[in-house]
């Protein structure tokens, strides 16, 4: 058996192996390329190295500034001095101000809360419209306020489906909220149905019947759905 072996090996003609054209094609293909991998390869490298330094010695230290800036801007907004909050005064820079100058940051951000809320206070709902609409943000809750003023902004400037619709998005992010959900999604009701949309307002008046029976709302919601003819 052992001889039959090393016959049919030395007997078997020698061929290329299969590796070898592939290893020529990658050589072929590096000669042509590697001239656009390097350069490729060198601005990846920049990129990254561009964001770290970015994030370290910039943002970092950007954020760091927006905070302490709007720090004295939160204790004229608690103190409900929101012209002061808003414009700032002397060194102190207002909610305004940070959000052209740190706009980027989580600081420049969240001002745009405030300063919103603060049109709002100040009775200049299109301004207050405006830097809402331009907030963003993970949390819940603020997710809540933010539509909430936003119903109301529309509201007062007569945008009856767009409050509305706002309403009814405050009232349905954070359902676990037995204050604020019930509350936002009456308004929204009742804005449905002054525009004759009384499908919408029965969804409205119904989620709060089902879901906060116990609330205030929810207590006098009845009278709502019989006077939409689904309650007799």
């Amino acid at each position: 058996m052992a001889t039959e072996v090393k016959n049919v090996i030395e007997n078997t003609p020698a061929t290329t192996t299969p590796t070898e054209p592939r290893v020529e094609k990658a050589q072929q293909f590096w000669n042509k390329n590697s001239k656009y991998i390097v350069y490729g390869f060198a601005a990846i490298v920049l990129l990254i190295g561009g964001y770290i330094m970015y994030e370290n010695y910039f943002k970092g230290p950007e954020e760091q500034k927006a905070s302490e800036a709007m720090w004295r801007a939160e204790e004229f907004y608690r103190a409900d001095s929101v012209r002061l909050a808003l414009n700032g005064s002397g060194a102190n820079q207002g909610f305004l101000k940070i959000i052209s100058k740190y706009g980027g940051t989580k600081a420049g951000n969240l001002s745009r809360f405030y300063a919103g809320s603060c049109y709002m206070k100040m009775g200049d709902f299109n301004n207050a419209i405006k830097q809402l609409k331009e907030f963003s943000t993970g949390d819940e809750l603020l997710q809540v306020r933010t539509a909430g003023l936003l119903g109301d902004a529309y509201a007062e400037t007569g945008k009856k489906n767009d409050a509305a619709d706002s309403y009814k998005k405050a009232g349905t992010i954070f359902e676990a909220d037995n204050i604020n959900s019930p509350e936002y999604l009456f308004r929204a009701g009742l804005l449905y149905e002054t525009m004759g949309k009384n499908n919408e307002a029965t969804e409205m008046y119904s989620i709060i019947k089902q879901k906060y029976p116990s609330t205030q709302r929810g207590i006098e919601i009845d009278k709502y759905l019989a006077r939409l003819g689904k309650i007799k």
